[in-house]
Order: structure tokens, then sequence, then C-alpha cells
């Protein structure tokens, strides 16, 4: 079973950019993931105003029975959150490392146009990549 079940690419306006399913069950089609990805948003943001906590960037972990959902924003208000078995640790790391395919793959790309859909062939490739060695690395811990 894959410790690793989806990871979202959310733009600053709350619109799905890239969706990636890793889990063999309980597949969502593409308005399930859209829906996903708007109330993810929609928390988020919420998250922000309501924190006692001046400064709160909103919500970073949330830990259910079945699953944790770890959450990345960057600067720029594009967030990045991975689905995972319950209490998988190392993913604010893989968050970031997945960030960073983004802005070398992505955001370098001259055809890639800010806020829309990714299609880029590189930045799947090294994602697939980078998802695997991190499967591999938590079936040795």
């Amino acid at each position: 079973m894959a410790a690793i079940y989806s990871l979202y690419i959310i733009n600053k306006s709350g619109g799905l950019i890239f969706y990636k399913d890793y889990g063999s069950a309980g597949r969502m089609d593409t308005n399930d993931s859209l829906r996903v990805a708007s109330l993810w948003h929609s928390m988020h943001a919420i998250s922000q105003q309501l924190s006692p906590v001046a400064g709160c960037s909103g919500i970073e972990l949330l830990e259910a029975d079945t699953f944790d959902l770890h959450c990345f924003q960057s600067l720029t208000g594009t967030k990045f959150f991975v689905v995972c078995e319950p209490g998988t640790q190392h993913m604010e790391a893989l968050l970031k490392v997945i960030y960073e395919l983004y802005t070398d793959y992505v955001l370098k790309n001259p055809f890639y146009e800010m806020e829309m859909p990714i299609r880029c062939e590189l930045f799947d490739i090294n994602l697939s990549l980078t998802v695997q060695n991190e499967r591999v690395a938590l079936l040795g811990r």
C-alpha cells in the first residue's frame, strides 16, 4: 500500500492546477478532485482569519482516522498538499522538494502561463521519481 495517496496544487485563487492520484483504492473523478481543492482552499483561508495567533499562515496538517493531509503554501499563495497514510513522517520536506520541482520545471518553462493547469512533461517525470524515492525511503524507515 502506498503511503502517499494523492497530491494537489492549487493556485492563489483556489483553482486546481495539478492533481495526481497515487493510491489504488477510492480514485476520485475530476469533479471530486476539484471539490476537494476548492474546499481545502476555503478552509485554509478561513483558518487564517479565525486563528488567535497573529500572522498565522493557515492549516498545515489535518489529521483524520484514515488519512493525514499536509499542506505547504508558497509566498505567492500557491498551495501544495498531499494526502497520505496517518502518521506518515517527513511530508513537509517532500512538499518543499515538490515546490522546488515546480519552480524548476513549471515556472521556468517559457510556455507555461501562470495560474493555468500544469502540463509539463519534465515536471511529471521528476515528480514521479521523487514520489517513488519517497515511497522507498518510507519502506526503509
